[in-house]
């Protein structure tokens, strides 16, 4: 038991001893290029394999980061260690043309523990969004050179890279018999980076007909983020359980700046600077879980994020400036279930937790006017007792999931094979012992 303990603390420090940015590596989508980036699953180790759901899910023995009104089921004798990553493989479709991308993340750190009577607290680091992208755009004919009769062609070499990571503390209240309510308070903040390398060509060979221009887009962003959360519990029978829940984001303006840097082959340097062009959207969710004793539980959620109304840096005629229509209003849809044969007995395969899932999330970007990507994500998984102990609460999380993410306006579709992996140790810390 103190190996353990021991073993729980080390996971707990080894992800703060990372640098504090978005933990990701390689190519993360073509999408990424455009708004904020892509954004993050929010979901824990729990509810990715099962559809992200998480507005209704109230479970004693886990962090739902997703409703904080949940944090007042924690056992009052138990510390809870969630840290889970996954690695993505797949590739991308253009047309004719195919890519290969891959990517690893870290997903998500959450502690939590019951601190009062009917008061429970989590706290946590997760990554918000993710931009990591690098290709060059098809060639295409911009005019032609009336002295020559030569096409003139463009291409350009497009690289960007950053994203947002949160970070966040939040208390859960049992306010009274079967209703709790919470709140989680965090700080968001990261930086991204945009590069526009331009090849202008007459004829096959490199042109001066055009000056080339490098364009560079960067900003730096830090700001609040606070989630409100509330649920409520009604008996059904005496081994039925209904929890219902809604959570609320508020949305806001970020008073960070964005900057535009040119840059001339004859050496010019001309910026421009947007002022506090971003804003995050007020977001809107309600989700319904059904427990049949400990054995059984089916989830559903439906969220709704209002980034129609955001704002993002356009460069226009008039300059570098904050304008509407990057976005489009957001709608996620969830589904999955968790299943365990019997978690009271022996037998090991018995106590395995087996989890599936499938959610749906209509475009939250507009790609040069058009609607962007959707996501479809079909999971499945299993929840492995870390011990044959009867009572062990502590799991090794498993899941697979295929993803989709496609635009039919756009035409690039990206399909990828993720594998995410966690481990929840939920130890009894406040055990107090007696002695005869």
């Amino acid at each position: 038991m103190k190996n353990l303990k021991l073993l729980a603390f080390l996971l707990l420090l080894a992800p703060c001893s990372l640098p504090l940015r978005a933990q990701s590596t390689g190519t993360i989508s073509s999408y990424s290029r455009f708004g904020l980036g892509v954004l993050h699953d929010q979901s824990n180790g729990l509810s990715k394999s099962m559809g992200g759901v998480g507005a209704g899910v109230r479970v004693g023995n886990r962090i739902n980061s997703l409703n904080p009104a949940s944090y007042s089921a924690i056992d009052s004798l138990s510390l809870i260690l969630d840290v889970g990553m996954s690695g993505s493989f797949g590739k991308m479709n253009l047309g004719a043309k195919t890519v290969g991308v891959n990517s690893a993340t870290l997903d998500y750190v959450h502690v939590g523990m019951h601190i009062a009577k009917r008061l429970g607290l989590a706290a946590g680091f997760m990554p918000y969004t993710s931009i990591g992208y690098k290709f060059y755009s098809p060639e295409r004919v911009i005019g032609y050179n009336q002295n020559s009769s030569l096409a003139e062609t463009f291409s350009g070499t497009y690289i960007g890279s950053g994203g947002l990571n949160q970070a966040y503390i939040g208390l859960g209240w049992k306010a009274f018999r079967n209703f709790s309510i919470g709140a989680n308070a965090g700080l968001l903040w990261g930086k991204y980076s945009h590069s526009v390398v331009p090849d202008f060509q007459e004829g096959g060979t490199s042109s001066s007909s055009y000056s080339s221009t490098i364009k560079t887009y960067y900003a730096s962003m830090l700001t609040y983020k606070i989630d409100l959360g509330a649920q409520y519990s009604v008996r059904l029978t005496s081994q039925d359980w209904l929890n219902l829940g809604i959570t609320a984001g508020i949305g806001h303006k970020i008073a960070q700046d964005a900057s535009l840097t040119l840059f001339t082959i004859k050496g010019d340097t001309t910026e421009y600077t947007a002022s506090s062009p971003f804003d995050l959207p007020y977001s809107y969710a309600f989700g319904a879980s059904w427990q049949h004793k400990n054995t059984l539980m089916v989830a559903a959620d439906v969220r709704h994020e209002r980034w129609g109304n955001c704002r993002m840096p356009v460069e226009t005629p008039a300059g570098y400036v904050p304008m509407e229509g990057s976005y489009k209003n957001m709608t996620k849809i969830g589904v999955g279930a968790q299943w365990t044969p019997d978690p009271y007995v022996k037998a090991y395969w018995k106590r395995i937790q087996y989890r599936a899932g499938i959610s749906y999330t209509t475009p939250y970007l507009k790609v040069d006017g058009k609607d962007g990507p959707m996501e479809l994500r079909m999971g499945m998984g299993v929840g492995l007792p870390i011990t044959n102990k009867i009572n062990n609460r502590s799991v090794v999380n498993v899941g697979v999931q295929w993803l989709r993410r496609s635009s039919g306006a756009v035409g690039l579709k990206e399909d990828y094979f993720v594998i995410n992996l966690g481990m929840t140790f939920n130890e009894r810390w406040f055990v107090k012992y007696k002695i005869n």
